[in-house]
C-alpha cells in the first residue's frame, strides 16, 4: 500500500509540472484554467486510495483463510456425532449459549449483580485499601473508590467492613462508579434526627465548639445548635466547659429550608425537676428551713435553686441591715439557709427570708437608749425629708430635716449630712414595738431663742445687719443669726414707693439692714422693718403737699381709673381721670410732665389726690378717686418655709429725703415749687 501511495504521489508531480511547462512554452499566449488541473488531481487520489484499499481486503482474507485451514487441521480428530452445529452457525458476541445455558447464566449474575441508583444511600464491603482510596463493592458490575480521608472516623478500618455509601454516579466518564461515604452520613444522619423527633428519642451528640449564644453539638454528623438557655435550667456563665464533651439531647426543632436543628438539653433536665418541684410544693410549709444554692442575682434579690424549685430572696430580707445590693454579701453558686416566708402553690411562688434565721437588732438594743440620751452612728442613707442614722445593723432612726438646724427656713439634707458620715444625735422618740426612732442634731446646740441674751439682743428699736432667706407675696424672711428670722412686711420696706412684691426691692441672699419692731421670744417670733432706719418723710410731706399746692409731676402708669404720678421726692400721687383733662382736650401719655394741683394729703394712707384739671378750671372737684389702701397684715408672723428663689431691688431714696429736710428749713411751710 505504501508503494502504491509513493507512485501516486509520483503522478501527482508530474501531472502538476506538466502544466506548468505547457506555460512556459506558450508565455503569455494561453491562460490555463488552473481549477481544471486541481480537479483532475483530485480524482487521480481518490482512484488510488480505492486500489489500496482493495488490496488490503484481499490480504485480510488471504489471512483469514489460513486461519481456517489451521483450526480444521487441529480439529481434524474431533467427533461430530454431537456437535451443536445450530449453536454454530450464530453469529455475534454471546449468542453461542444455548437456551439452558443462558438462563443458567441469568440465575449466576442476578445473584451477583444488584441494581442501583444514583442518589441512594447502599451498604458496601471494603474489598481493598491502600494510601489513598478505599476499594468498596456494593454488588454492582464494578466496584468503587471512595477517598481514604472519609474514613478518619474509622481509625481501625479493614477488609471485611460495611459501611454506608451514597451512590453520586452509576458510571462516570471514565466508566467508573462513584460513592460518598460523607454524603451518606449526612443522609443517614437526617434520617436519624427525623426520626428522633418523631418519636421524642433522647439521642447522644458531641460538643464540637461553643458559638454566640450556645454550643455546636454534632449529631449523626450533622451540626446542631444548643441554645444556650437550653443547657440547663440554671443560667450557664461558661460554656467551654461542655466543649469536646459528649451530651444527652433532644431534638427539639428542624428547619430543612435552612438545614438547621435545635436542640435541647434542659428538657431532660425539666422532666426529672418536675417530680421534685411536686414533692417540694406538696411538703412546703411557712417557716420551714431550707438549703439552696444562688442561682441567680439581681439588684432586687437573688433567686435561690431549693433542689428543682426556685424562691426569691428579696434584698430587704437577706440581712436586717441595710444593704445596696446582694452582692455586697452574698454571691453566685453560694449555698445558704432561707426561712419559708411565703408561698403560692398555684403560681408556684416562694418567698424566702434569711435575715429572719437571726434575732431581731432591736431585741437586742440597750435599754440605756431613750428620749433625751446621745447616740453615735452611720448615715445610710439621705432623702429629701430627711437622713437615716444607723446606730446599729438593723436599728435605724430618722433626723427630719427639721431636725438638722434651730433655722426657720428649710434646706435640702444634702447640704447638711452625707451617706457615709458618722455622727451624734439625741433621741427625740422611741417605740420599740414599732421599731421605730426618731433622731435631732440641732439639740446638740442651744437653742438661740432660749438664750439669756435674746430679750435684750433682740430689743425693740434695736438695729441689724440679716440675709434674706425667703420672699413671699407678703414680705420676706431674714436670718439675723443661725435659728433667729425676722419677717419684713412688705410696706415695711420703703416709706415712699409702693412695693407689690419683696422681688421689686431686694432678692434671696442680698444682706439687708433691719430695725426691730415687735420681738416674741415665746413664740419665736421677730417683726423687722427696713424703712424704719430712717424717720417718716411723710410728716416732712405733710407740710409740702398741702391742699391746693402745685407740685411738677410726671404720669408713671394708667389705668381704668386714673394716672400715677411721680412727684418730688420719689413720691407718688394719684389722679382721677375726671380731674385729668387738659384745657386743649387733648389726652394725656405716659412719660408726660405737667404741673398737678393738690386735691387731698392723707399722712396715715400716705396718700395724695391730685388734679391737671384744676389748673385751668376754676370748678374744683374735691372728690377722691384714688383707691384706699387695704390694710397691711399684721407684723411678726412666723414662718414655716423659705423660699431660695432669688430676685433683685433697691433700697429707697434715702439721699432725697434727707435734701427734702435741709429745704424744709429755709422754705415757709405750705409754698409750692
Amino acid at each position: 500500500m505504501a508503494k502504491a501511495q509513493k507512485s501516486n504521489s509520483d503522478k501527482i508531480e508530474k501531472k502538476a509540472d506538466a502544466p506548468k511547462k505547457a506555460l512556459a512554452v506558450k508565455g503569455a499566449e494561453e491562460d490555463v484554467d488552473v481549477k481544471t488541473a486541481e480537479a483532475e488531481l483530485e480524482q487521480d487520489d481518490l482512484a488510488a486510495f480505492k486500489a489500496a484499499k482493495k488490496r488490503e481486503e484481499e490480504e485480510g482474507i488471504s489471512r483469514m483463510i489460513k486461519d481456517v485451514t489451521a483450526r480444521k487441521a487441529a480439529t481434524s480428530s474431533v467427533s461430530l456425532e454431537n456437535f451443536d452445529w445450530e449453536a454454530f452457525d450464530k453469529k455475534g458476541f454471546g449468542e453461542g449459549y444455548s437456551a439452558k445455558d443462558r438462563q443458567e447464566m441469568d440465575k449466576i449474575y442476578g445473584g451477583t449483580i444488584a441494581s442501583v441508583s444514583e442518589s441512594e444511600v447502599v451498604k458496601g464491603t471494603v474489598v481493598g485499601i491502600n494510601d489513598r482510596d478505599v476499594i468498596l463493592n456494593i454488588g454492582f458490575k464494578s466496584d468503587g473508590l471512595v477517598p481514604l480521608a472519609e474514613f478518619k472516623d474509622m481509625t481501625n478500618l479493614k477488609i471485611g467492613d460495611v459501611v454506608d455509601l451514597f451512590i453520586e454516579e452509576r458510571e462516570n466518564l471514565m466508566g467508573q462508579l462513584v460513592l460518598s461515604r460523607r454524603k451518606a452520613k449526612l443522609v443517614k444522619g437526617w434520617e436519624y434526627v427525623q426520626t428522633a423527633l418523631d418519636k421524642d428519642q433522647v439521642i447522644e451528640g458531641f460538643v464540637k465548639r461553643r458559638t454566640k449564644g450556645g454550643l455546636i453539638v454534632d449529631v449523626f454528623g450533622i451540626e446542631a445548635f444548643l441554645p444556650g438557655s437550653q443547657i440547663d435550667v440554671k443560667p450557664i456563665r461558661d460554656f467551654d466547659i461542655y466543649v469536646n464533651k459528649n451530651i444527652e439531647v433532644k431534638v427539639v426543632k428542624i428547619n430543612y429550608t435552612n438545614d438547621n436543628v435545635v436542640v435541647s438539653h434542659k428538657v431532660l433536665i425539666e422532666k426529672d425537676l418536675e417530680q421534685q418541684k411536686a414533692a417540694i410544693l406538696t411538703n412546703l410549709e411557712k417557716g420551714q428551713v431550707l438549703e439552696g444554692v444562688i442561682k441567680n442575682m439581681t439588684n432586687f434579690g437573688v433567686f435561690i435553686d431549693l433542689g428543682g424549685v426556685d424562691g426569691l430572696l428579696h434584698i430587704t430580707d437577706i440581712s436586717w441591715g441595710r444593704i445596696n445590693h446582694p452582692e455586697e454579701l452574698l454571691k453566685l453558686d453560694q449555698v445558704v439557709k432561707v426561712v419559708v416566708l411565703d408561698f403560692d402553690e398555684d403560681k408556684r411562688r416562694i418567698s424566702l427570708g434569711m435575715k429572719q434565721l437571726t434575732p431581731h437588732p432591736w431585741e437586742s438594743l440597750s435599754a440605756d437608749i431613750a428620749v433625751g440620751s446621745k447616740v453615735k452612728g452611720k448615715i445610710v442613707n439621705v432623702a429629701d425629708y430627711g437622713a437615716f442614722l444607723e446606730l446599729q445593723p438593723g436599728v435605724e432612726g430618722l433626723i427630719h430635716v427639721s431636725e438638722m438646724s434651730w433655722s426657720q427656713h428649710l434646706r435640702n439634707p444634702q447640704d447638711f449630712i452625707k451617706v457615709g458620715d458618722e455622727l451624734n444625735a439625741v433621741v427625740l422618740t422611741i417605740d420599740r414595738n414599732e421599731r421605730k426612732m426618731s433622731l435631732g442634731i440641732k439639740q446638740l446646740t442651744e437653742d438661740p431663742w432660749t438664750r439669756q441674751d435674746v430679750l435684750a439682743k433682740y430689743a425693740v428699736g434695736t438695729r441689724h445687719k440679716g440675709i434674706v432667706r425667703n420672699l413671699t407675696n407678703f414680705g420676706l424672711f431674714i436670718e439675723l443669726e443661725e435659728g433667729i428670722d425676722g419677717l419684713v412686711h412688705v410696706s415695711d420696706l420703703s416709706w415712699t414707693k409702693k412695693i407689690k412684691h419683696p422681688s421689686e426691692f431686694t432678692k434671696v441672699g442680698d444682706s439687708i439692714e433691719v430695725q426691730v419692731l415687735e420681738l416674741d421670744a415665746v413664740n419665736r417670733r421677730l417683726a423687722l422693718s427696713h424703712k424704719h432706719l430712717e424717720e417718716n418723710p411723710w410728716d416732712t410731706f405733710e407740710t409740702i403737699f398741702t391742699a391746693g399746692s402745685t407740685h411738677k409731676g410726671t404720669i408713671l402708669s394708667k389705668n381704668d381709673k386714673g394716672v400715677v404720678i411721680e412727684l418730688p421726692y420719689g413720691i407718688e400721687g394719684f389722679c382721677s381721670l375726671k380731674n385729668l383733662a387738659k384745657e386743649d382736650g387733648s389726652k394725656t401719655e405716659v412719660g408726660e410732665s405737667y404741673d398737678f394741683k393738690v386735691l387731698e394729703f392723707s399722712k396715715d394712707d400716705r396718700r395724695i389726690t391730685l388734679s391737671l384739671k384744676a389748673m385751668w378750671s376754676t370748678e374744683e372737684d374735691k372728690t377722691v378717686a384714688a383707691p384706699k389702701k387695704k390694710a397691711a397684715p399684721s407684723k411678726g408672723k412666723t414662718i414655716d418655709k423659705i423660699n431660695q428663689e432669688s430676685e433683685k431691688s433697691t433700697l429707697g431714696d434715702i439721699e432725697a429725703l434727707s435734701a427734702l429736710k435741709e429745704k424744709m428749713k429755709s422754705k415757709p411751710a405750705g409754698e409750692g415749687n
